[in-house]
């Protein structure tokens, strides 16, 4: 059965750092782009970045996220520095299969994850 599992969310002051993890079982990640999003209470689910052929990010996340990929264990990493308030959401990984492609953000993803809290607050 194939499954994404996020990790790494928790509590954050503004201008710290988190990785979170989305580790695949089931299913090899490395024939799949891979896409981080994040949605917001009362907001809309918002794409942050995607690999897969190339690397995509969102504006709001461009040079303070990071995304990263480990095919041998199957995991792809999301690096957050300088975190910000409105960072603050549920993060999923999800996993297509193609490349990202410049629209990326609004492709039909297959599989995707459960979702992990990131919570930036002082």
């Amino acid at each position: 059965q194939a499954q994404l599992v996020e990790s790494g969310g928790g509590l954050v002051q503004p201008g710290g750092s988190l990785r979170l993890s989305c580790a695949a079982s089931g299913f090899s990640l490395d024939i799949y782009a891979i896409g981080w999003f994040r949605q917001a209470p009362g907001k809309t689910r918002e794409g942050v970045s995607c690999s897969g052929g190339s690397t995509y990010y969102g504006d709001s996340v461009l040079g303070r996220f990071t995304i990263s990929r480990d095919d041998a264990k199957n995991t792809v990493y999301l690096q957050m520095n300088n975190l910000k308030h409105e960072d603050t959401a549920v993060y999923y990984c999800a996993a297509l299969d193609s490349w990202c492609g410049s629209n990326w953000y609004s492709r039909e993803y297959r599989y995707w994850g459960q979702g992990t809290q990131v919570t930036v607050s002082s």
